[in-house]
């Protein structure tokens, strides 16, 4: 046995808490490097969203160095609670849905793990329409009857070349659904160094097209206008904090159900070094690269062009190279879709398993969360994406500090690894719900959403991930103060 990981001593009981998907893995199959975890932050973050939320930040009023430090610090705080619940997952093996059970009750682990796979059928989606829209770029450079597929038919302003490439992603993201963890470790491992040459060509690209990176930065300043008269008070309020929390809130899904990925760690060094080097250093990267090629596009063609994907289809429209065209389209779709799988499908697969572990397997779980992203309609979305699922997400703060609370504060780390699938063990609590963490749960949310009832309370919805992290912490403690931390034997 590896030092510091717990494994069975024997089967697990063959009840409706279990199935071969959501069972602890073995040593043997604990096989992910320090690299693999890197990598696999590196394509979670180089994706079309991190590319863009430079351009929310300035237009609503901040400099290039105010928006790059606002990622940083959000990356800084969200790595707190993404280690912790990362320890649980390799020192157990244990999926998220089973990691929630120890505080949430066999039963009552629903409640995180379902909030959880909501907002990632959400992002899956929105991630699965911006790959299609890829797609159909590429094909249409290829083929230029591509567009005119379909005569004028349109559902919802889009025409059948938009939907067949939308199926086309979907299905491929679906392949790599049935294929399991392992097929996406090696899609993360692969697609990390070329999505990061490819950033780093653009971004070299724009400089030397433009003529410096000190003209692009003071261009990048003017996209965000006329700076209005705050205090720094004001400034922090109303602008940087609310943006620290998106930030954080970017992320919050990641930080809960990190254990899915961690559950197959080597070690406990491996996980944390892993994903602090991909998560701290890619996406402030990927996110100054927006900014620097979006700056190019205010000189060359007098407008701020922030969709990479519209860049494109501007430069091939124009005279530009149909090869570049097609290079950069293949690694926006390379970039959705290694987000896509990692982010949005091992999430909902795991949670979607965990509410009938005998009849819904990881494979089914993938399925129907690739269903729900067709039926709410992403292309509708699109739009206000940053609006409702980083709110949602920030909302996710108060699943965070119960967890944080029950795993560091009352059990020290210590879990009863059996019980986690056990009827009548230590996590049955009543009728396998432990009230004080639903009770903790929902009264961090509402403490978060109370701030959007009256302006003097605002600040607490701007910061909802750390209102309802603290708020749920503190109210959870209380409860749970008396209780003993549990044994460790398996």
């Amino acid at each position: 046995m590896i030092r510091g990981m717990v494994e069975l001593d024997g089967p697990l009981p063959q009840n409706r808490f279990t199935n071969a998907d959501i069972a602890p893995s073995g040593i043997a199959a604990r096989t992910w490097s320090m690299w693999n975890f890197a990598a696999l932050w590196v394509a979670m973050s180089v994706c079309i969203p991190t590319y863009m939320l430079a351009a929310s930040m300035i237009e609503a009023g901040m400099n290039w160095w105010q928006s790059m430090l606002a990622i940083l610090i959000g990356n800084a705080v969200v790595l707190i609670p993404l280690v912790v619940t990362a320890h649980a997952g390799t020192r157990y093996g244990i999926p998220f849905p089973v990691f929630a059970r120890a505080a949430y009750g066999l039963t009552g682990a629903h409640l995180p793990s379902l909030l959880r796979a909501v907002v990632a059928c959400g992002w899956f989606g929105i991630q699965t329409w911006i790959g299609g829209l890829a797609i159909n770029v590429a094909i249409g450079i290829l083929w230029s009857g591509w567009a005119d597929l379909g005569g004028s038919w349109a559902f919802m302003g889009y025409g059948v070349s938009h939907y067949a490439s939308f199926f086309m992603f979907w299905m491929v993201n679906m392949h790599f659904a049935w294929a399991g963890t392992e097929s996406i470790k090696w899609l993360e491992t692969i697609a990390a160094p070329f999505l990061v040459l490819m950033g780093l060509a653009l971004m070299a690209w724009a400089i030397v097209r433009v003529g410096g990176l000190g003209t692009l930065l003071a261009e990048s300043n003017r996209l965000a206008g006329e700076q209005s008269d705050r205090t720094f008070a004001q400034f922090m309020l109303t602008l940087f904090i609310p943006w620290v929390t998106a930030m954080v809130g970017y992320w919050a899904t990641l930080s809960l159900n990190i254990p899915d990925f961690t559950r197959y760690a080597r070690s406990q060094k491996d996980q944390m070094v892993g994903q602090a080097i991909g998560l701290l250093t890619t996406m402030p990267l990927f996110a100054f690269v927006g900014l620097v090629v979006t700056s190019a596009t205010v000189v060359i063609y007098g407008e701020a062009i922030w969709n990479p994907i519209d860049l494109v289809s501007r430069i091939t429209a124009e005279g530009g190279s149909q090869l570049l065209g097609l290079a950069a389209m293949g690694a926006i779709v390379v970039a959705t879709l290694s987000t896509n799988i990692a982010a949005n499908v091992v999430a909902p697969a795991n949670s979607f398993s965990n509410l009938d572990p005998r009849r819904i397997s990881f494979r089914a779980g993938g399925m129907i969360a690739g269903v729900i992203g067709i039926l709410i309609f992403p292309w509708r979305l699109l739009d206000m994406y940053q609006t409702w699922l980083i709110s949602y997400s920030g909302l996710l703060g108060a699943v965070a500090g119960v967890l944080v609370c029950d795993y560091v504060v009352i059990r020290r780390g210590v879990l009863r690894l059996r019980d986690l699938y056990t009827e009548g063990g230590a996590y049955t609590y009543q009728r396998g719900v432990n009230r004080h963490a639903v009770v903790a749960t929902l009264t961090g949310i509402a403490v978060a959403l109370v701030g959007t009832l009256h302006p003097s309370l605002a600040f607490l919805f701007n910061g909802a991930w750390f209102s309802a992290a603290i708020v749920a912490f503190l109210v959870y403690f209380l409860f749970m103060r008396g209780e003993a931390t549990t044994g460790d034997s398996p």
